[in-house]
């Protein structure tokens, strides 16, 4: 029954979705901020639990991919509803961190029909450093100094992702990185 826990976890943070929206089309800053809030703990909380009960799955990694970009969606939709000042005021930021996003899993549906689901540790600090950088602005202590790191590890999680993309034919869930995966070929 634990190993359970991970995927509903990720399930409710699926289902917040459609309240988050709610919460930032009818301008409720405080429910917005506390469920995003939840979502970002969430986040972090079902892959360190799945790794820890020894219950990821193909389907766990494609829930959380799906999690993962829906929460990206949300957030941005939240950002510009609530600030759009700070949007206006890191223009290069804000338009590079949707189109890297775009790219990486625009290539993934090409190549696997899928989004890639790869949760490399580069993937994983550019999650920590966003979500670090959507809940402090949500929570009104905005450091834009962590949406330039964010852009920049994105940058390389982002090139990273389509390098494997390139090294891996069939579709590969949880992929620590590029130096691993080199290290599995030279191995076998």
């Amino acid at each position: 029954m634990l190993k359970r826990l991970p995927n509903a976890l990720t399930s409710l943070r699926i289902a917040a979705m459609p309240f988050l929206l709610w919460f930032a089309f009818m301008a409720r800053h405080d429910a917005f901020t506390a469920l995003m809030l939840f979502c970002l703990v969430g986040d972090i909380a079902d892959g360190i639990l799945a790794r820890a009960l020894n219950a990821t799955s193909p389907l766990g990694a494609q829930l959380d991919s799906i999690a993962d970009t829906l929460l990206f969606l949300v957030a941005g939709i939240g950002a510009w509803i609530f600030y759009p000042e700070v949007i206006r005021a890191h223009p290069v930021a804000f338009s590079l961190i949707p189109g890297l996003w775009i790219a990486e899993n625009l290539a993934a549906l090409i190549r696997y029909g899928r989004l890639s689901s790869f949760h490399t540790y580069l993937s994983r600090i550019t999650a920590y450093v966003m979500g670090l950088f959507i809940g402090l602005l949500f929570l009104g202590a905005l450091q834009p100094w962590l949406i330039y790191l964010g852009v920049g590890v994105l940058a390389l999680a982002t090139t990273e992702e389509c390098v494997l993309l390139w090294l891996l034919p069939t579709w590969t869930a949880d992929v620590r990185g590029v130096y691993w995966v080199l290290n599995a070929r030279h191995d076998t």
